[in-house]
């Protein structure tokens, strides 16, 4: 598969220090990322869809493709776009709206059904869409200094094309309703109030800038290509109140769920994370495909990032954390179904006491999980979880114990006739039964009586009967009227059973 660019896409989409076009690099990258999907040739933007599946604009081969985030693989036939798709975005209608910067064209399609509703002409070399609180759709135009507003209802033009600096790409819109663009060429960032679709501010100062993302505080994240580096912009004063340093030359930049802004570093092919509470890059930049262009974060946390130079997207996923197992304890026998919280839970496996749980389910947004405990040893035990992303363990998170069972133990009455003596049948018999498992109990002894005299003591067989001769006690059994039995209690290796007893009368049938 061919990961050249067409020529006319190299204003957009072209490396600034690349006069040629692009192209996978010749060395193989060690991936940190847990998998790469590949996908049509110099794939750009990503968008989730309403079912929770992806969508990838491939540029090089003017189409989009439908990635499952349940498998990480391409699913269903190519959606044919115009020529030269780059970032899309997908309304609340559940339409996707793909800017098409070669034929000046957006194609809308209709997620549920992955077909094209229709084709909005649009001059200007339409780069990238963003919805807006109205529900409609903003499409920055490269090579016209400007924004479109495009009505979802009607996939048509709204009003004039609001002016920006020159070459506007990437638009994010903040909670106080205003879109912010960022014009690449023009070295700054247009505000534009959404209410009234007119420009509130150009915000100088930049390098490059190519995307903005919006933080959880409000803020504005913006990716300076040329100076490798992330601006801060103040939403309410509409300055930049910080830079970050990042790897180079970053094209795109999202935030997750985890509230972590990540920026896909397309010359050092590497994503960085950035702590949005303090504003500073958290650990080693993340090494992933060739030439990372774009990328978006799933609700479990999972990041996907588009390699324009590679074909492909490549999957990282964090390692996971735990925070809490409840209940932390239960019986030897398993059987406990326990719910461990955490954090990148997704496609996790449970070990605990170094043995397998069972019944292991996650939901959506990889944060809290529940399996069923297998059998173990008494005393704390290690929970490891395991996903693609990594493990972790939390050392004596689980505590086996030897559950109590009472019991219960039925003596049959003594049948004999009384004048003169005489046994109608020759054993006495008791019955021990697990009160919890309704189960009977072998090899347990008990101890038969009448009065102070000892009848004998006999081990119940798999049924828990247990049995002595009556014959030879039956003297005994006439003058105290009956007989008892009793079970001192025992410890198995899976309970600890209760004493328990019981009394017979003699019946004469």
């Amino acid at each position: 598969m061919s990961t050249n660019l067409l020529a006319p896409a190299q204003t957009l989409l072209e490396p600034a220090t690349s006069p040629g076009p692009v192209r996978a690099t010749a060395a193989p990258v060690t991936f940190l990322a847990v998998t790469t999907i590949p996908v049509g040739s110099n794939p750009v933007g990503l968008a989730f869809i309403p079912n929770g599946d992806l969508y990838v604009a491939n540029s090089g081969s003017s189409n989009v493709q439908t990635i499952d985030t349940a498998t990480d693989t391409v699913i269903g036939a190519a959606i044919p776009t115009g020529t030269t798709p780059a970032w899309l975005t997908v309304a609340p209608n559940g339409n996707a709206y793909v800017p098409n910067n070669i034929s000046n064209n957006v194609t809308v399609i209709d997620t549920a059904t992955s077909t094209v509703l229709t084709t909005i002409a649009l001059s200007g070399g339409p780069a990238a869409a963003a919805v807006i609180p109205s529900g409609n759709v903003y499409v920055s135009r490269f090579g016209a200094n400007s924004v479109q507003e495009i009505s979802t209802a009607t996939n048509t033009t709204v009003g004039a094309a609001i002016p920006t600096g020159s070459g506007p790409v990437g638009i994010a819109v903040a909670p106080n309703g205003k879109a912010y663009v960022a014009n690449r060429n023009g070295n700054s960032v247009t505000v534009i109030d959404t209410n009234t679709a007119t420009v509130v501010t150009t915000i100088p100062g930049f390098n490059q800038p190519n995307f903005v993302a919006i933080g959880p505080s409000g803020d504005a994240y913006v990716a300076n290509i040329g100076s490798n580096n992330v601006s801060v912009i103040d939403t309410t004063t509409d300055t930049i109140a910080t830079t970050i340093p990042v790897g180079t030359n970053p094209w795109g930049i999202t935030v997750g769920p985890d509230g972590n802004a990540y920026t896909a570093n397309r010359g050092s092919n590497n994503v960085s994370v950035i702590d949005t509470t303090t504003n500073t890059t958290i650990g080693a930049p993340i090494p992933v495909g060739s030439q990372p262009i774009a990328l978006v974060v799933a609700p479990n946390n999972k990041v996907y990032v588009t390699n324009i130079a590679g074909a492909s997207v490549s999957v990282i996923q964090f390692d996971p954390t735990i925070s809490s197992i409840t209940p932390n304890s239960g019986p030897v026998t398993g059987g406990t179904v326990v719910t461990i919280t955490g954090t990148n839970l997704t496609g996790a496996s449970v070990d605990i006491g170094g043995n397998p749980a069972t019944g292991v389910t996650v939901n959506a947004t990889g944060t809290q999980l529940t399996a069923t405990t297998p059998p173990g040893v008494p005393g704390p035990a290690n929970v490891t979880v395991t996903t693609p992303g990594g493990s972790t363990t939390l050392v004596g998170g689980f505590t086996y114990f030897v559950p109590v069972h009472a019991t219960s133990l039925t003596a049959t009455p003594a049948l004999t006739k009384l004048f003169p003596p005489h046994v109608y049948f020759p054993f006495l018999t008791a019955t021990l039964t697990d009160q919890v498992t309704g189960l009977p109990v072998p090899n347990q002894p008990i101890l038969f009586k009448a009065g102070s005299n000892v009848l004998g003591i006999a081990n119940t067989d798999a049924q828990g009967v247990a049995r002595v001769n009556e014959t030879l006690t039956l003297t005994l059994i006439l003058l105290n009227g009956g007989y008892e039995v009793s079970f001192a209690g025992a410890a198995t290796p899976t309970a600890i059973l209760s004493p328990s007893s019981d009394t017979a009368p003699v019946i004469e049938p």
